[in-house]
């Protein structure tokens, strides 16, 4: 039997049962669109947590007061955490490596100023936060470089707050109130939009000094330390620790790169893109059992046409191959409608729910594809197996 006979043979058995054919394409095709659309919403997931944390830089560094690792020791021990303070942040700024070492103090409070009135988060920072962050200026500048400990009473309000404080007017030099505190504005950010849930331009910054007392704080909820990118990390963080360490008497403070963050965001998510897929690829099985159904009944009403090929020459082999090439083409048919439609759904999300972050790895794309195609051939074993054993005499007698 020639190859081009053995070809358009295979075609053909399709092509005769254009119904049946179509159904089973059509589980595969289920599977693939799933397995795409769920990948693609996963790695947009990843890929936006991974861009509002990059969007601050890698070489971040948090240093939080309290140790969190847990330690065994004496039930009556003393808990003898020391507050972070600014002291400490400009000592650290001393340290190996260091570029900006800020102190960051958060909390709630009423901003007013000519009967406008607005609740806003407010954050004790240092003079150069902005750098730190790379966030932008709209107009005017940031908190001057007073000494830390003394700050005059100076803030910066995000873009909502100035809109919402200043609606016709330039707010550089107004007085308004903070916290029942008078403040003189002295810069604008540019707009930023929201970042992990936390709205970005409804706040104000203010020293962190001011902030202390503000909210009547003895400690800094953290700080915040920037280092130069070609530093290793291992080195900046043990001169964070070496400085801390001499100034609190012990290790009692936290440090979590955002290097590391990142890592560990990437390897969770990867997990659950990974996860989903699968999830995806249970519908891929169910069109296996669908192409194994189909063929296992393929075999049963073409008994004859198998005596007759096998009574004019055609080994087992040829027979074997045949009924696998049937189930290949049925699954990659099946792949390449699932594709279609998957990245249809895709782009129509992207455009209909435009929050949702929807990306389409290509990678996954091809693998499902690759899946498809190699769960037909091994769903076609059996009847093909099957079909390749059939005594040639008995088949031809059943016809």
């Amino acid at each position: 039997m020639r190859t081009a006979d053995f070809i358009r043979f295979a075609w053909e058995s399709l092509v005769a049962h254009r119904l049946r054919t179509f159904l089973t394409a059509l589980g595969i095709a289920v599977g693939i669109a799933a397995v795409i659309l769920l990948t693609s919403i996963g790695e947009g997931l990843h890929r936006f947590i991974i861009d509002e944390f990059t969007q601050f830089g890698t070489n971040l560094i948090g240093i939080s007061p309290g140790k969190a690792a847990t330690h065994g020791g004496s039930v009556g021990a003393i808990n003898t955490v020391r507050p972070l303070s600014i002291e400490d942040a400009l000592a650290l700024q001393r340290a190996p490596y260091i570029l900006v070492a800020e102190p960051m103090v958060q909390g709630n409070a009423d901003v007013i100023n000519d009967g406008r009135s607005r609740r806003v988060t407010i954050y004790g920072t240092g003079s150069s936060f902005h750098e730190a962050f790379r966030m932008k200026l709209a107009i005017g500048s940031y908190l001057p470089p007073d000494d830390p400990r003394a700050a005059r009473a100076f803030v910066v309000l995000g873009a909502r707050v100035a809109r919402e404080l200043f609606p016709e007017e330039n707010p550089l030099g107004a007085r308004i109130r903070v916290g029942g505190e008078r403040y003189r504005v002295v810069g604008v950010m540019a707009p930023k939009g929201q970042v992990l849930g936390f709205d970005l331009d409804d706040t104000v910054y203010i020293p962190a000094v001011r902030a202390l007392d503000m909210f009547n704080r003895e400690s800094l909820i953290e700080i915040d330390v920037t280092y130069e990118p070609t530093a290793p990390l291992a080195e900046v963080e043990e001169g964070i620790r070496r400085v801390l360490v001499a100034r609190h008497g012990h290790e009692d403070f936290t440090i979590t790169s955002q290097q590391k963050m990142l890592e560990v965001f990437g390897t969770v998510l990867n997990a659950v893109t990974f996860a989903v897929a699968a999830i995806g690829g249970i519908s891929l099985l169910v069109g296996g059992v669908g192409i194994l159904t189909i063929l296992t009944i393929a075999v049963a009403e073409r008994t004859g046409e198998i005596g007759l090929l096998r009574a004019i020459g055609a080994t087992q082999n040829r027979i074997l191959l045949m009924f696998l090439g049937e189930a290949a083409v049925l699954a990659a048919i099946g792949g390449a409608a699932g594709l279609a439609l998957g990245l249809g759904i895709v782009a129509i999300l992207a455009v209909a729910v435009p929050a949702l972050p929807v990306h389409t790895p290509w990678s996954y794309a091809l693998l499902a594809e690759a899946s498809a195609i190699i769960i037909g051939l091994v769903a076609g074993v059996l009847p093909a197996r099957h079909a390749a054993r059939l005594d040639p005499l008995e088949a031809l007698r059943s016809e």
